[in-house]
């Protein structure tokens, strides 16, 4: 495809995260942004690819769908594969491996479908080449699809390794919270870097490090590559384009971000993370105990996820934790508080009922961020 073609993109997302991201893409100037459940559309050329790989916050990946169809069977699903123009986006020698899966629909079986939906590109290029073998030795276009209540949605990946993987974090340290989700709940509590902002069950500090990346206007993605920086319509030129926009646009400020965790183990890591990602200088981490928490400040925002409690023992320390830190929340004036959390018993030990409350998804979890203002 040529750059300026224009591109039916799709940004997946965890549920109840659409909101946000389409703020996002419209503070982008993205053309036609629409949501359905954990998906986010738009329209933009190899322009618009490069600047959402850069700088969405919240969402996961960047997809092209290719085409969306009915797909009660596999002979619906071949055709409706076939019927695609494959060859305005993947090369003779492009890679294009099938991944995807089912919900809800007659066509079940997975690796069923990956075989047909390959078999009918294959047979596509095939005539349009007119070569009867694909080495696949050159740039990757994953090709990933959804079939849900019969229908088929087919896109090819333009990001690669998730937009969620920013580079700060150790790959193999576990995290209960993405990156994508942290900048969610920064972006839903209305931080932009001008008063203070702090979490006091910090972890390895995902959430402080994300708000610092906002209030800096930082692009997440700026020091990372994508599956489509390798693709011949997505030259390096578009790419460095892209990336000194995001940098044009920074901002240097004395910012008050605060991290805490009772766990020096895991400030130790958070301080490193920060550093990684180039906020240190504005993100300070101390060890301390949530339940003593006491800032003192106008217009302070706090943002955090404190532990869950997944077997019994460890809900009622969970209930005995909120139960401490709402009692610390009552002692001070002026701060916002968005909280995180999948404990059904929440408000209740909290002491307090939400003034609002928002159903998000941590993974599989269902969780809810309940607001006090």
């Amino acid at each position: 495809m040529e750059q300026n073609t224009a591109y039916q993109l799709c940004v997946p997302c965890l549920l109840g995260l659409e909101a946000p991201i389409a703020g996002e893409l419209r503070h982008m100037r993205m053309e036609n942004v629409t949501s359905e459940n954990g998906r986010v559309y738009f329209t933009g050329g190899a322009e618009a690819v490069a600047k959402a790989n850069l700088n969405l916050r919240a969402g996961e990946r960047v997809l092209i769908e290719m085409g969306r169809f009915a797909a009660d069977s596999f002979d619906r699903l071949f055709e409706g594969v076939r019927a695609l123009p494959w060859e305005r986006l993947i090369p003779k020698n492009g890679a294009f491996p099938v991944k995807g899966h089912c919900l809800n629909s007659r066509l079940l079986s997975v690796p069923d479908c990956q075989k047909i939906i390959k078999k009918a590109i294959v047979e596509r290029l095939k005539q349009v080449y007119g070569i009867a073998w694909f080495p696949e030795d050159g740039p990757l276009y994953q090709v990933q699809f959804t079939i849900m209540k019969d229908c088929a949605s087919v896109c090819v990946d333009t990001s690669g390794v998730s937009l969620h993987k920013r580079g700060y974090r150790p790959a193999h340290a576990a995290a209960p919270l993405r990156e994508t989700l942290a900048a969610a709940l920064v972006l839903l509590a209305g931080y932009r870097g001008r008063e203070d902002f702090a979490d006091p069950f910090c972890g390895s500090g995902t959430i402080p490090i994300e708000a610092a990346l906002l209030a800096k206007n930082r692009a997440p993605g700026l020091n990372r590559t994508f599956a489509a920086s390798n693709w011949p319509d997505f030259p390096a030129a578009l790419w460095e384009e892209a990336r000194e926009e995001a940098r044009s646009r920074e901002f240097h400020g004395d910012y008050r971000i605060y991290g805490s965790d009772i766990d020096p183990k895991a400030v130790a890591l958070a301080e490193m993370n920060a550093k990684r990602a180039g906020v240190a200088d504005c993100v300070r981490f101390s060890v301390a105990d949530a339940a003593q928490f006491d800032r003192r400040t106008e217009n302070g925002i706090l943002v955090t996820n404190p532990p869950y409690g997944e077997r019994l023992l460890e809900k009622r320390q969970a209930e005995a934790l909120y139960a401490a830190f709402g009692a610390a929340y009552r002692r001070m004036e002026h701060w916002k508080l968005y909280l995180l959390s999948a404990h059904t018993e929440f408000e209740r030990s909290f002491g307090r009922a939400a003034d609002k409350k928002r159903k998000l998804y941590n993974g599989m979890l269902k969780c809810d961020l309940f607001m006090y203002r």
